[in-house]
């Protein structure tokens, strides 16, 4: 599923169906080059859920600059809007590494579940 569809799908589900979170997207020109060492546009998919700000990146394999990115992110959302966000990366194959760094960053790591 592309990023874009994933975010609809994230839409319909939490937004519509249920009515108990909004969800949307968060763009903002990082100038200082915080997250990525050099000025450049920074997005990320955030709910926000009873006044709970969850940044939220999917990702097919979760590698340790996955949870380093979405920690820097968070870190710039604060920074930015004043609201500490709670970090949620979602992905299929999680490196053990990425576990380790994500469980000292504070990052929340969550698998996607396939039935077979």
């Amino acid at each position: 599923m592309s990023e874009s569809g994933f975010r609809e799908a994230m839409r319909y589900v939490i937004q519509d169906l249920f009515g108990v979170a909004k969800v949307d997207r968060w763009i903002y020109r990082d100038e200082e080059g915080f997250v990525y060492g050099y000025p450049s546009i920074v997005e990320a998919d955030v709910v926000v859920r009873d006044g709970t700000h969850i940044l939220i990146e999917l990702k097919s394999r979760v590698a340790k600059m996955d949870v380093s990115e979405i920690w820097r992110i968070g870190r710039l959302y604060e920074k930015v809007t004043g609201i500490k966000p709670k970090l949620v990366v979602v992905g299929g194959d999680i490196d053990p590494d990425a576990r380790e760094l994500a469980e000292k960053l504070g990052v929340e790591v969550k698998p996607v579940v396939v039935e077979e």
